[in-house]
């Protein structure tokens, strides 16, 4: 589903402003998540203490991430999101090394030297020049590679408050909280208005977005968090990566550079040896 995103989100991007596609996902997959704790017979509503963690969450998650996400999708391709958004393993191996005492050993540090020189290769088109990292050609790659590291800084600070929450209910809530943020934005530009000239696509895009990616997505990222290690849960990340590939050249098709493959498999080799060790 997260693989397909980045395809839809482009899709959507051709009728909506970003602001009013992200509003709208959200607070569809807000409404999802309510629908799944009502069926699993969760409290829709988790203990009043973990509130201002999950508004904490909805901030760097929802609001933070994916509107640096989403502007920055709107300024290179799908192809080049999925291959960066390998990363988040390599920050997520990090923060939780960090953070969480996570062990950190040889094979780890390797991992997160062939990953990050593999965003590198990606975002200068393999030409490791001043010039090739000049703004503003590279201003959506670099917004990218920053909602990398805040999505690691959103699973880090989830994962202890979702192991004693429902999952659900839990993420239902900061999903919520991330979408009143976005809220007066999307008051403020009238995003209401733009609905009424959107196509048949543009609808299946969104109600993709909303349900399938923000709803059912985010509600199996954090039940397996509840289950595994963030490390490695995070890992599985890197599959995100040949789906969007695959459908960015299918479905748009986007061409796809020498240096990104090379790039792009310097990130999974990276996300490879940070799992093995």
């Amino acid at each position: 589903m997260w693989g397909l995103s980045f395809v839809a989100t482009k899709a959507a991007l051709q009728e909506l402003a970003p602001v009013t596609v992200i509003f709208t996902r959200f607070a569809m997959g807000t409404a999802v998540l309510f629908v799944i704790a009502r069926l699993r017979g969760q409290p829709l509503r988790p203990a009043f203490d973990a509130w201002p963690m999950l508004a904490l969450m909805g901030f760097v998650g929802i609001f933070i991430h994916q509107l640096i996400q989403v502007y920055g999708l709107t300024l290179t391709t799908a192809v080049k999101a999925g291959w960066l958004i390998g990363m988040i393993p390599i920050w997520t191996t990090l923060l939780s090394a960090f953070f969480l005492r996570e062990r950190l050993n040889a094979p780890k540090i390797l991992g997160l030297a062939l990953g990050t020189l593999g965003a590198v290769v990606v975002v200068t088109r393999g030409q490791f020049t001043s010039a090739s990292l000049s703004l503003p050609t590279t201003r959506g790659d670099l917004l990218l590679l920053a909602s990398t590291i805040t999505w690691a800084v959103y699973t880090i600070l989830g994962r202890d408050t979702l192991k004693r929450l429902d999952s659900a209910s839990a993420t239902a809530v900061s999903m919520g909280f991330g979408s009143a943020m976005l809220a007066p934005i999307y008051l403020a530009r009238g995003g209401w208005h733009e609905y009424a000239s959107l196509s048949a696509v543009g609808w299946g895009a969104l109600l993709f977005l909303g349900i399938g990616c923000s709803g059912l997505g985010y509600f199996f990222w954090f039940a397996a968090l509840e289950r595994l290690e963030t490390s490695q849960v995070a890992a599985f990340l890197y599959l995100e990566a040949p789906v969007t590939l695959a459908a960015a050249v299918s479905l748009l098709g986007e061409p796809v550079a020498a240096s990104t493959i090379v790039g792009g498999g310097l990130v999974l080799a990276g996300v490879y040896t940070v799992q093995r060790g």
